[in-house]
């Protein structure tokens, strides 16, 4: 798994997971919910989080690949058109 953590991000556990009572999924980012994972998807994702609840490591990447793709760089500035002067 080394290959895939390159610069050991997820040692800092940026992520985590909070189940509700429907069996809802809510995986924050920082302290900011990024994704809600609802039904057999979170059934799944709950099931792969237990066989590896042992390794964090493995848990943090496991809400990685469910939340995709959703950084782009941008977002700690906030900078818009209207901020720029």
């Amino acid at each position: 798994m080394s290959g895939i953590d390159k610069r050991n991000r997820l040692s800092e556990e940026p992520f985590s997971y909070q189940m509700t009572k429907k069996g809802t999924v809510m995986i924050s980012y920082e302290g900011k919910q990024v994704k809600i994972v609802k039904d057999k998807e979170a059934e799944h994702l709950l099931s792969k989080i237990k066989e590896v609840d042992h390794d964090r490591t493995k848990v943090q990447l496991l809400l990685a690949k469910i939340t995709g793709n959703f950084k782009r760089g941008n977002e700690k500035l906030g900078i818009t058109k209207k901020n720029r002067k």
